[in-house]
Parts: C-alpha cells; structure tokens; sequence
C-alpha cells in the first residue's frame, strides 16, 4: 500500500504542526517539499486552494487544513497522548486573532498596517501563554500535547520578527518552553531540508521519531 503524500513548506507554520503530529504519530509518509512561487501541478490538483500543507491519503482523501491532519492523524496513533492535551479555543485564538496579528507585524507593508499596533496585541496573547505555562510548564498539562504543537510555530515565528525586542519582553515560562521545543529531537526531526519536489524525484520519506 503507498504511503500519505504531504505538500509542505519547511518554514510555514502550519505544516510545521502537521508534520509534528504526522512525526510523532509515527506516520510513514512520503514528504514533497514545495516552492511557493511554483506550486506543483499535482498540489493544485489535490488542493485548489493552493495552501501547505496538503495530505493526500492511499485512498484519495485529501486533507488541507493542518489542524484536521493532526487530529487525523493522531487518532490513528498517538504515543504521546497528545488528543489529551488539546485546547480548540486557544488554537481558534492563535489561528484567529494572533495570526493576524503576527503577519501584520511581520509584513506591515503588504497589509497597510501599524506593526507596532500589532506586535502589542500579539505580545498579549504570549502573555497568556506565559500565564498558562506557569502552571504546568506546558499548554494542557506536564508534558507537550497536540496544544503545544499547535501553537509554538507560530510563536516561533512571532520571536524571530525582532528577536532583540523578544528577548528583552518579561515572558519567564514561554521563553524556555519555545527554546526546549525548539531543541527538542522531535522538533529538529521535522525541520528536515530537502529539495522541492519535482514529479520525476525518487520519494522522500518523511521524519518520524522511533
């Protein structure tokens, strides 16, 4: 039986969560990296939208939105538990509300918006997070869940606009859970460099953790 075909970005944070559910479920699949300024006939194919990530399955299905590949993907094998350790109003709230303003602040230009404005609204929500970090040390509980990996791309990704600025921010529990998930074996694992695919490339297999 073929394995899943994933289209994904190294560097977008949505298929950076998908490949983390996809990595630590276990989950053989081929992995098909894309440029996103020529999108491979058979992604547009599958996924009209045009977006990464993008999983086909053996039987067809078509997966493109990275939360629904996580919990897909986790129900089918989940040695980390992580469906216990799920949060949809905070990852409705990092997807709604502070990717908004996170692009806003990374790309004031594209938007026609104040990124300062937007790199305030964005600092409260992380300091929500710090608030619940202190608790547990993670989003849901003791140990890292399907919350924490649904979120901390985009976090990453928030720090990285000016990481000088970030650095001085008064955010003592995010901080050392962005950079222990950023050092974490599973984290490294999925952020893999390979070409961008080509439909005459031999397979790549995609990082899953033992």
């Amino acid at each position: 039986m073929s394995a899943p075909v994933l289209y994904s970005f190294r560097r977008c944070p949505y298929a950076m969560r998908a490949r983390l559910a996809l990595a630590v479920s276990g989950t053989d699949y081929e992995l098909r990296e894309i440029k996103l300024s020529a999108k491979p006939e058979a992604m547009l194919a599958a996924s009209p939208k045009g977006t990464v990530p993008v999983l086909v399955l053996p039987d067809g299905e078509v997966i493109d939105q990275s939360i629904d590949i996580m919990r897909r993907m986790l129900a089918r094998h989940d040695p980390e538990d992580w469906l216990d350790r799920d949060d949809p109003v905070l990852i409705a709230a990092n997807d709604g509300p502070f990717k908004h303003d996170l692009d806003r602040y990374k790309y004031p230009e594209r938007h026609g918006a104040d990124a300062m404005a937007h790199r305030a609204s964005g600092l409260e929500f992380l300091r929500e997070i710090d608030g619940r970090l202190a608790q547990t040390g993670h989003l849901c509980g003791e140990t890292r869940g399907l919350a924490d990996a649904a979120v901390v791309p985009f976090v990453r990704q928030f720090a990285a606009v000016d990481r000088e600025w970030f650095d001085a921010q008064p955010l003592p529990h995010l901080k050392p859970w962005l950079s222990d998930y950023l050092a974490s074996e599973l984290f490294d694992a999925i952020m893999l460099r390979v070409p961008p695919w080509a439909p005459s490339d031999a397979p790549i297999s995609g990082p899953v953790l033992p």
